[in-house]
């Protein structure tokens, strides 16, 4: 977003508590991190007309960087500056210096606001629904207390967003009396308990392999849908989704109103320099998977044109879930809807974790290889690490008499049926029924065989709600649910 735009927007509403006039935005504080190689809007309030001077120092490899800004507040208050990138660094200080005033019994006080410990890393957003929303603490079957225990990280910082549906786009955020809102805390066992787990587990992973400081965003709400993440421009911009603006028009300051969640939860954090983003969600819009396909691949661009950056953007496909009925397939569509949307909008993926899900509970508590698949992709296609970053990928079909001969794209040093036969593929002919189906890792291939299908036209593989998989590659990672067919199909 245009900094002339987006001074229009800052209200008083969720900025960090003054010491006088001047009151930058609540994104900064102590233990803040900048993103690095990127440049730096910082914004906030003072008295109209009010000179205000921003200044950074950070230590870096090569010694110590420093930049500073001059801006008057406008007629409004509002006041915002954008400083030259800098580098990846530690130990650094933001001051910002406005006029030192009196108060109202006639007593000094200083226009000056220091904040210290102030880190430049990699800065990722990380949204959804409940199942990013859920906490190291609240996963104690998949090792989450332990976890938070080896928390400390003096490198990595945790930021929660309030939670906040509005029906209008909003500057700052919703004061809540939770202490862990709305600031910048140190990674460490007092405050990743109540974190989210696969936040977490992807920053802790992201740090460890980049050897600089990363800072997480946490905005999220269990239960909610696409398009409460979603701007008002963008829903109505597109016409399968402008429906929507008229229903959210009925469910105005309602956590699944259209737009109502961007407005609250996203537009506030806007300008501030992001790398990307990570996501868990798609469980409110299993039903409409069909839409998916557009309404997902729009809040993406949506984003990208806020912030006015390609920003990369990771999903978590939907894990195993009865969803009730575990071989019905509305959740394996929307599995599919994710990587369509993911393809379309390019420098994008999905981390598979078909191996972590639940028959019974929504909620998968092992929530550390969902962080570090995601990890991976951003550390291969973002940071251009040389790592395997997805499991087999469906590519090709090829039919040889009776035998479907699949090839993928992502082998890993090879494919791997992990404990047994492959399971979970199916097999068509020209009637178009599918029936289950033998699976052979036949070198670099899986060669698909039924004998209920003398000429085969189409194979999917774990085309379930509730799909019970062991297709992997050497790199440990699994495949992704697909069908070879376009057959109508899904909602």
């Amino acid at each position: 977003m245009r900094l002339s735009r987006f001074i229009a927007l800052v209200a008083s509403v969720g900025l960090a508590a003054p010491a006088a006039a001047v009151t930058p935005h609540a994104m900064f504080g102590d233990h803040m991190v900048f993103q690095r190689n990127a440049p730096l809007p910082i914004w906030g309030t003072a008295d109209p007309g009010e000179e205000i001077y921003v200044h950074l120092t950070v230590a870096t490899a090569d010694g110590k960087r420093e930049e500073g800004k001059a801006v008057t507040a406008g007629k409004d208050g509002a006041w915002a500056v954008k400083l030259a990138a800098f580098p990846a660094g530690t130990d650094g200080v933001l001051t910002v210096k406005g006029t030192d005033k009196k108060d109202d019994k006639g007593k000094p006080v200083s226009g000056t606001l220091t904040f210290k410990d102030v880190l430049v890393g990699e800065v990722w957003i990380c949204s959804g629904q409940s199942n990013m929303e859920w906490s190291l603490a609240s996963s104690p079957k998949g090792g989450g207390p332990e976890a938070a225990k080896a928390s400390t990280n003096p490198n990595l910082r945790l930021f929660t967003v309030p939670k906040h549906a509005a029906a209008t786009p909003q500057a700052g955020f919703l004061k809540t009396p939770n202490p862990q809102d709305s600031k910048w805390l140190v990674s460490g066992p007092e405050t990743t308990p109540r974190f989210s787990a696969v936040a977490y587990f992807f920053g802790r992973d992201l740090q460890k392999a980049l050897g600089v400081p990363v800072g997480l965003i946490h905005t999220s709400w269990g239960g909610t849908p696409a398009e409460a993440w979603t701007s008002t421009e963008a829903l109505t911009a597109d016409p399968t989704t402008k429906h929507y603006v008229e229903k959210g028009k009925a469910l105005a300051g309602n956590p699944n109103s259209p737009a109502s969640l961007y407005n609250g939860m996203i537009q506030p954090l806007l300008p501030f320099a992001v790398k990307g983003a990570i996501w868990y969600q798609g469980e409110s819009n299993a039903s409409r998977a069909i839409e998916y396909r557009t309404l997902f691949a729009t809040m993406i661009e949506d984003w990208r044109k806020r912030w006015g950056s390609d920003l990369a953007f990771y999903a978590v496909q939907l894990a195993p879930f009865e969803a009730g009925n575990k071989d019905a397939d509305s959740w394996a569509y929307l599995r599919e809807a994710q990587a369509i949307a993911t393809a379309k909008v390019k420098n994008a993926g999905v981390a598979v974790i078909t191996d972590v899900g639940d028959l019974k509970d929504i909620h998968p508590q092992k929530k550390e290889p969902v962080g570090v698949r995601l990890s991976l992709l951003a550390r291969a296609l973002t940071y251009g690490e040389k790592v395997e970053d997805s499991g087999p990928a469906y590519k090709s079909l090829a039919v040889d008499g009776d035998k479907a001969v699949l090839t993928f794209d992502h082998i890993g040093g090879g494919l791997v049926a992990e404990g047994g036969d492959l399971k979970g593929f199916t097999v068509a002919g020209e009637d178009k029924v599918f029936h289950p189906a033998k699976a052979v890792i036949v070198g670099d291939t899986v060669v698909v065989t039924s004998g209920d299908v003398a000429k085969p036209v189409a194979v999917r593989f774990g085309w379930k709600n509730f799909p019970e998989l062991n297709f992997f590659n050497k790199a440990e990672l699994p495949a992704s649910p697909f069908r070879t067919d376009t057959f109508p199909g899904g909602k």
